[in-house]
């Protein structure tokens, strides 16, 4: 998907928790200067580039080419977690109809579903805890 430079420039910022005046001080540039930046007025210096994404935590070619690369680790992590503790609870709701069917052909581990459902609990509880508290 295409996105202007500023809306990157601003929802990585927003990403990172800073203000304006907060990324303008780690640039040494103005808090206007990034604000500009941020509504397409006008772009970054070439020079503050490297710095500008480091400091977003994102790519010098993500923010050049307009091409939002939602791969980030946060967000991966959020991701894979969620389809693991949704496999265990597939998997545990699965077996649990299979045993009462009589269709496994070896006997039913008790503990082995506690801990596939331990493991999505816990996942989930762990992406609770990593959401912002007005949420």
């Amino acid at each position: 998907m295409n996105i202007t430079m500023g809306h990157i420039i601003s929802t990585a910022r927003k990403a990172q928790k800073m203000t304006q005046a907060e990324l303008a001080d780690k640039l040494n540039v103005t808090d206007k200067a990034v604000s500009k930046w941020e509504r397409d007025i006008c772009y970054p210096d070439i020079a503050l580039l490297p710095a500008l994404a480091q400091t977003l935590n994102i790519n010098i070619e993500e923010l050049l080419s307009g091409t939002s690369h939602n791969t980030s680790r946060p967000q991966l992590f959020q991701i894979t977690a969620t389809a693991v503790s949704f496999a265990m609870g597939t998997a545990v709701f699965i077996l649990s109809i299979l045993s009462k069917l009589n269709l496994l052909t070896t006997s039913l581990d008790y503990t082995d579903i506690a801990g596939m459902l331990g493991l999505g609990i816990l996942l989930q509880a762990f992406l609770h805890l990593q959401q912002p508290s007005g949420r």
